[in-house]
């Protein structure tokens, strides 16, 4: 199982510091070539059954709330897809778990559809910075595909 890391995720502006408050929505976005691979990564293998994909960071101190996925242009039939978080310095955290699926298990991300946060995991606060990763299952991927996903939540600071 291989780790597949996108290129230029440090490229988002965080805002929503206001008196409105702080809801604040982070894309991130895969896209895959005809081959199957993950455009702009460290990679040019395709996608694999089992591969990790290590979208982007969130930040500390982000309230993770919600997540709205929209898949343009699925991945090959059978591709599924955990989508979770892990800590950039690879320790866990005993106050928020890292988990592998907190936002959703076995997505279906094969088929144009726009899916939401589906799992009832309490919304949580990121004591550290913290990477989102999609986890695929089910297939490899062997077409050009678009998934676009939101993460919705608040930025309350580091802690």
């Amino acid at each position: 199982m291989a780790t597949i890391t996108k290129n230029r995720s440090k490229l988002r502006q965080f805002g929503g510091f206001t008196p409105y408050g702080n809801l604040s929505l982070l894309p991130f976005v895969v896209r895959t070539s005809a081959a199957g691979a993950l455009i702009d990564s460290d990679s040019t293998a395709a996608i694999a059954s089992g591969d990790k994909l290590d979208l982007g960071p969130l930040p500390e101190g982000f309230r993770l709330s919600d997540a709205i996925v929209t898949v343009t242009t699925g991945l090959t039939a059978a591709v599924t897809g955990n989508l979770g978080f892990e800590y950039e310095d690879g320790v866990d955290s005993a106050e928020v778990p890292q988990n592998a699926s907190y936002f959703g298990a076995a997505l279906n991300i094969n088929t144009a559809a726009v899916l939401r946060k589906v799992t009832t995991t309490a919304p949580v606060i990121l004591p550290k910075p913290a990477r989102l990763i999609l986890t695929t299952g089910g297939a490899a991927n062997a077409k050009a595909s678009e998934v676009h996903i939101h993460i919705l939540g608040e930025l309350t600071g580091p802690r």
